[in-house]
């Protein structure tokens, strides 16, 4: 009985951060409204796929950057949820190994909802946009400025080591205005 409460409570939890993930790519300010690029006739598809008229990508800004590399590890994360998901599914597999693909799958979305949550945390420091990688015990930290001081990467760290549970190593990077 507590497998099957556990699952339909980590599917519940998996389509909420889904959703949320969807809905926090295309919010950003700096992406044009897509009911205006789907309705403005004057851009091509080419250019709403963002690939140029001779085929090679376009990033615009830096913002779009930091929202693709978003878009690559989400979808990374994605395909391991699936394979961890076949896993609990799966009846080839005992219940120890069902149980550890399920604790991942837990594991993977806490990291999601930590990464996410600094990143909100690090903008609302001042930045336009940040970007925040946890790999084991490392964040990275990259946030878009001109120029960043010792005084506020220390306050980068400090605010990631109180958010973090963990003893973690903090870097921090930024990525200048085009």
């Amino acid at each position: 009985m507590k497998v099957k409460k556990r699952t339909v409570w980590f599917f519940t939890l998996a389509s909420l951060v889904a959703v949320i993930s969807v809905f926090y790519i295309f919010e950003d300010r700096n992406t044009p409204n897509l009911l205006k690029v789907f309705t403005n006739d004057t851009i091509s598809e080419t250019e709403i796929l963002g690939v140029s008229q001779d085929g090679s990508q376009m990033v615009t800004s830096e913002s779009e950057m930091f929202q693709q590399m978003r878009l690559e590890a989400s979808n990374k994360r994605s395909q391991l949820r699936e394979q961890l998901t076949q896993k609990v599914a799966s009846a080839e597999l005992t219940a120890e190994e069902k149980n550890t693909a399920f604790n991942e799958m837990e594991q993977l979305i806490k990291l999601e909802s930590s990464e996410a949550m600094l990143e909100m945390v690090v903008k609302s420091l001042g930045y336009d946009d940040a970007l925040v990688r946890v790999e084991d015990q490392d964040v990275k930290v990259t946030v878009m400025s001109d120029e960043v001081s010792k005084q506020q990467i220390n306050e980068i760290v400090y605010t990631v080591l109180t958010e973090m549970d963990e003893d973690v190593k903090v870097t921090v990077n930024y990525e200048p205005f085009n």
